[in-house]
């Protein structure tokens, strides 16, 4: 018997030993989805007989003769089922990849006896990476933030997503949800060894298995040096890696293709192929890589250097003499994953015109194109890259890692190829965000004023440099910034070794660097007996202040608003008397801790955005754009604006989005630019549209443009109007389309400021670390949509707070990742996760449409060190690397006792 599949019998039997995931998605329920194949996240939650399973884990064949429901099945026609109306009316998702699973879930215990009281018992098995919960909570108590505003008030609303409807009943269309006949399925060989010359590749065993078509080694690669990081300026990145190289650098590292007719080949055939390797000496850590004789990883990059800074402002030897109180140290911190709960993955196939088409999960369609197109040496015009709607980003998927592999099987083959990764190999073969060594020194006088400011970092970017200088740089660069004093210097360094590459992480080098910086102002303030806010407020830069850094001045970036003084005082007015936590028991102890940071609103040296945007009929409208929608909430933002700006409803505006026909090039979705430059590229298009508008209904009206006015469905002059369809029609008939397109070069650059503020309760007896209360303050200018931004600061302090206290990629000193299953890497579940209470600075920024400034990666910077901080305050002990696990906070306070003198460490 087959299972019955919301209401209808499936088409075939389950194949043997076939999981109920497969099997659904064979059959085209593509609602549920793949997060990790181990029962650990939850995206695959579907219904058995009405209870809540783990496809992944659940053997589809258990399912035969029994009823199975699927996000698809839940509602009842056009009738949402309960559970999906509150996800919609809370916005209770972000990229929405895991929403499937939470809404399954949240659907039984509408009639489960007493798991709805105890939601962190009942989604302990549903992970989300992008929300930090919070608005999944909302959900759940049934708490409704979407607004309906009226014409003309979109902005600043809380305007819903426009895929919202499609995310709570499984039609969102992600990466892999689509049918592609014909497909061939990629499986890859990967390295055994941190440093190895291939001398030898046999694939005869694996072409003999039936339905391997071929196995694709180095030979059939393009001989062409790139970077797997994706920028506007070529050579902001190394070109140290191939598609398949001779040479591998880290376990794990692509060695060869087997293409097949089933995913089942392609496994047998990796199996089979026999690869003869040359072991070469292998460095694994930044110490032995740059100690004298090390093994270098690259010809061309001596002492194993990836990129290096340094540079001085003033005179730090000088500026040390004069300070009444020196502190320095060094803070480590450690290998984070993205965790996207969607795997790395793309599909690819031949056109009818002979063009090849690419959908992957990435946050650069644009980028992507350029840099296949230069490494195959392939007309741009040959190729298509589309992003679906993308299951989680963060930063990982500003990265080519996947989409070479697939255009190399399509085009060696013919056929269309996919190639998905397995969650194991998103942990052992993409990237991570960069391990530092920060070794800081501070000065201060007596009365706090900074005298001298001077770093030492060292980062790891493993096996190839990526965005490896891109990120020492950016992570020095605003981390001294923030601060006025005469004396700065800074010498810095990335690092090749023989493990995993680091890649973009959400920060972008910050968060490391500034829980080093962070950490040190509160030991100034501690070694002085001041207050450490009292520290800050008397070195932090001002709205008319320069920012100076000792590796230059960045002439596009200044200080257009200023928020960082209403920050300080938002979290203070909040947070005054608190009194949280005073009933503790016995052996536990309060503190509270606070950090500040400062983020530029984009990359250096430019960042394109553009949009179309073009009136179509019965008064509708249709906007393309370039950037991919990954939970950013770029898509909503951007209908938003044009909706003011036309003076229409939300709904009259479709929107298509991250495929490379649709606009000219677009930098892309990263570095927290899908507002302040895909947003003002909007504003323009849509800007320009109205002028348009307003000019053709002038000519028809026989009244001059500024006569008119833009109303819903319509333009008016006086007591006449013409509607918006006659406008199309008029248009149409003499063959001049109404639309018009809108760029943005973010080529000047203004900064946002944030305020993280913790009460922590620490077991001195076990080290265990609770947070008690959680308080953000953001200077995003103009807040666009409220329940929007607030949820990107709650995802990104949730994040955080698991990088902060938990998550820990493991290598060993083979250069083997030994944390490579979701249940080892332990990112923050729904119990772990703090409710932030999120607090916005009253600022307007002239760069940014409607005044608004970004606010998707900045939040997650002053997390670690305000974490930090309030363990200090409760313990008076200082921990200087990351995560802050309970083994280590205890062997620390078990070690240093009560002291309190700020000079202990661990």
């Amino acid at each position: 018997m087959t299972p019955t599949v919301n209401g209808r019998p499936g088409a075939h039997l389950p194949a043997p030993g076939q999981c109920l995931r497969t099997y659904l998605r064979d059959n085209g329920w593509f609602g549920v989805k793949k997060g990790c194949d181990a029962g650990d996240c939850g995206a695959c939650t579907v219904h058995v007989d009405g209870v809540p399973v783990h496809s992944c884990v659940f053997p589809a064949v258990r399912a035969s003769g029994r009823a199975v429901t699927t996000i698809e099945g839940l509602a009842r026609g056009n009738d949402l089922h309960p559970a999906q109306e509150r996800f919609l009316a809370a916005q209770g998702f972000q990229c929405g990849y895991c929403t499937a699973g939470f809404v399954m879930t949240a659907a039984a215990l509408d009639h489960a006896e007493g798991l709805a009281d105890d939601r962190p018992h009942a989604f302990k098995g549903n992970l989300c990476r992008c929300t930090g919960y919070r608005s999944i909570e909302d959900a759940l108590a049934g708490n409704s933030h979407v607004e309906h505003p009226a014409t003309g008030n979109a902005v600043g609303s809380n305007v819903g997503a426009p895929a919202g409807r499609d995310v709570v009943t499984g039609a969102a269309r992600f990466t892999f949800d689509v049918d592609l006949p014909d497909v061939t399925h990629l499986k890859v060989v990967r390295s055994p060894l941190p440093h190895a010359r291939i001398t030898r590749i046999d694939v005869t065993q694996a072409l003999a298995v039936p339905g391997v078509l071929a196995v694709l080694t180095h030979r059939d690669a393009p001989d062409r040096r790139f970077s797997t990081a994706l920028h506007e300026h070529f050579d902001d990145d190394p070109a140290d890696t191939c598609v398949l190289d001779d040479v591998v650098r880290f376990v794990g590292q692509r060695v060869a293709v087997v293409v097949a007719e089933t995913e089942a080949a392609a496994e047998e055939g990796v199996r089979r192929v026999r690869v003869t390797y040359e072991p070469l000496p292998a460095v694994t850590d930044v110490r032995a890589a740059t100690a004298s004789g090390a093994p270098l990883l690259h010809d061309d990059r001596p002492d194993n250097v990836a990129g290096e800074l340094g540079g001085e402002v003033g005179d730090v030897v000088r500026g040390l003499a004069e300070a009444d109180f020196v502190y320095e140290e060094t803070y480590q911190t450690q290998r984070v994953q993205h965790m996207a709960l969607e795997t790395h993955g793309a599909l690819g196939w031949i056109a009818p015109d002979g063009r090849v088409t690419i959908r992957a999960s990435t946050q650069t369609p644009f980028l992507t194109r350029r840099r296949l197109a230069h490494v195959f040496d392939i007309p741009p015009e040959r190729l298509r890259v589309v992003a679906g709607r993308v299951g989680g980003g963060f930063g990982g998927k500003q990265e080519m890692l996947v989409e070479d592999i697939v255009l190399l099987a399509v085009l060696a083959t013919g056929r269309p190829a996919r190639w998905e990764l397995t969650r194991e190999e998103q942990f052992v073969a993409t990237t991570t965000r960069h391990p530092f060594t920060v070794r800081v020194r501070l000065g201060a006088k007596r009365d706090g004023t900074l005298t001298a400011m001077c770093l030492n970092v060292v980062a790891d970017t493993g096996a190839y440099g990526n965005h490896g200088p891109a990120v020492l740089a950016h992570g020095c660069a605003e981390s001294m910034a923030i601060y006025r004093c005469a004396n700065k210097r800074v010498a810095g360094r990335t690092v090749y070794t023989n493990t995993m590459p680091a890649g973009a992480f959400r920060g972008y080098g910050l968060g490391q660097v500034m829980f080093a910086v962070e950490s040190a102002i509160d030991e100034i303030a501690h070694g002085l007996g001041l207050d450490p806010v009292t520290v800050r407020r008397r070195n932090v830069v001002g709205p008319e202040d320069p920012l100076v850094t000792p590796i230059g001045h960045a002439e596009d970036l200044s200080i257009r608003s200023y928020g960082l003084d209403q920050c300080l005082d938002l979290v203070h007015g909040a947070v005054d008397g608190d009194t949280t936590g005073s009933d503790l028991p016995s052996g536990w102890r309060l503190g509270e801790g606070l950090a500040i940071g400062m983020i530029a609103t984009g990359p250096p040296g430019g960042h394109h955005g553009r949009a179309a945007i073009r009136l179509t009929t019965n008064g509708r409208f249709q906007l393309d754009t370039g950037i991919a929608e990954f939970g950013n909430g770029s898509t909503t933002v951007h209908r938003q604006i044009a909706a003011d700006v036309l003076a229409t409803e939300l709904d009259l505006i479709g929107i298509r989005q991250s495929d490379t026909d649709l606009v000219e090039h677009d930098t892309g979705a990263f570095a927290s630019t899908g507002t302040v430059v895909g947003g003002l590229a909007v504003f323009r298009a849509a800007t320009r549209l109205r002028q348009r508008l307003l000019t053709l209904a002038a000519t028809c009206l026989d009244v001059g443009p500024d006569e008119c006015e833009l109303v819903l469905g319509a333009v008016r002059a006086g007591d006449r109007e013409i509607s918006l369809r006659a406008l199309q029609e008029a248009a149409d008939r003499v063959g001049d389309g109404v639309e018009a397109s809108g760029h943005a070069d973010g080529a000047e650059r203004s900064v946002a400021f944030n305020v993280q503020w913790f009460r922590v309760a620490v077991d001195v007896v076990t080290g265990e670390i609770r947070i008690l209360r959680s308080v953000h303050a953001a200077d995003a200018g103009t807040v666009l949509n409220p329940v929007q931004c607030r949820g990107q600061v709650e995802g990104g302090v949730a994040q955080a707070v698991g990088t902060t206290l938990t998550e820990n990629l493991l290598i060993d000193g083979n250069g083997r990742v030994t944390t490579s299953v979701v249940r080892d890497y332990r990112i923050p579940t729904f119990a772990d996760a703090p409710r932030t209470e999120v607090l916005f600075a009253d600022t307007a920024d002239p760069l940014g449409p409607h005044a608004a400034k970004s606010m998707s990666e900045s939040p997650f910077n002053p997390v670690a060190a305000a974490l930090g901080n309030a363990v200090r305050d409760a313990t008076g002990v200082r921990l200087t690397a990351l995560p802050l696990t309970r083994d280590r906070v205890w062997a620390r306070i078990r070690h240093v006792g009560s002291t309190t003198d700020g000079s202990d460490r661990a």
